[in-house]
């Protein structure tokens, strides 16, 4: 699997990275090495729903906000992710903006999401996010 192209579709000079190139290094590595921004968070954690990998969403996401429960939908196979912006808001706060694209039971779906990230530690953590919709881009 690590010879295979990385799921979040990040590339470096228009050349798709490599899963071991990309998240898979954070993904196996979290304790020792934490993803250094935000985006590249927000992509290792897409990364591991692809790959149902609950351990690590868990691990990264702010543990006031993090849900006791973390269960994948059985039938959903995604598709791809475009990450539409990136940016801090003060040093220790973030927000990635991104169209995450699955197929669920046939029918294609689609998650708009402006997501908010915290620093703690040195370390990127998901806080939560809001659902974009096409009637209200840029709803808060």
């Amino acid at each position: 699997m690590t010879g295979s192209i990385c799921f979040c579709g990040r590339k470096n000079k228009n050349k798709l990275l490599l899963l071991s190139q990309c998240c898979a290094r954070y993904l196996e590595h979290f304790d020792t090495m934490p993803a250094p921004d935000a985006e590249s968070l927000m992509r290792s954690r897409y990364s591991a729903f692809v790959l149902g990998r609950g351990d690590y969403l868990k691990k990264t996401w702010l543990d006031t906000t993090c849900p006791s429960d973390l269960s994948f939908e059985p039938n959903v196979k995604w598709l791809g992710l475009e990450v539409r912006a990136h940016r801090l808001t003060s040093p220790e706060q973030a927000e990635v903006e991104f169209v995450a694209l699955s197929r669920l039971k046939g029918q294609p779906t689609r998650l708009h999401e402006l997501s908010r990230f915290v620093k703690d530690n040195g370390r990127w953590f998901y806080v939560d996010g809001v659902l974009r919709t096409p009637e209200h881009p840029r709803s808060a």
